[in-house]
């Protein structure tokens, strides 16, 4: 699992290879993700809009910006938490991907809030030791 906190919103993912999804003869990888974002602080905020950064292991990116997440922009009360499972294709066995959440607070003011950068790791992708 990876964990980032930013203004007392923590953010934690955590990928999964998804074999029966795949066809590495196709060139086809595909994750699932599943995210939790928990607000630990003491003031309500909304997630507005996500930014996702995926660079696959030939060093492509594709950048995805949109309104919430699954097509959700939920409200995280103080103590409150929102999960959501998500995924993404990628031509290559393996690659990472990093991004942020735009938050707004209730009392005004918005905020990014960081998602951790995480490996989409699979199977095919060969162990090279440096």
């Amino acid at each position: 699992m990876y964990t980032a906190v930013t203004r007392a919103i923590r953010v934690t993912v955590q990928p999964v290879f998804l074999e029966d999804q795949s066809a590495p003869a196709d060139g086809r990888y595909v994750w699932a993700y599943h995210v939790r974002i928990e607000n630990e602080g003491q003031e309500t905020v909304q997630l507005r809009s996500r930014h996702w950064r995926i660079t696959d292991a030939m060093g492509r990116v594709q950048e995805v910006r949109g309104p919430g997440v699954v097509g959700e922009q939920p409200v995280l009360e103080p103590g409150g938490h929102f999960e959501y499972t998500s995924g993404t294709p990628l031509g290559t066995p393996s690659g990472i991907m990093a991004g942020s959440y735009s938050m707004e607070s209730v009392q005004g003011g918005a905020f990014d809030v960081t998602i951790p950068t995480f490996s989409l790791d699979s199977p095919h992708q060969p162990m090279r030791l440096n």
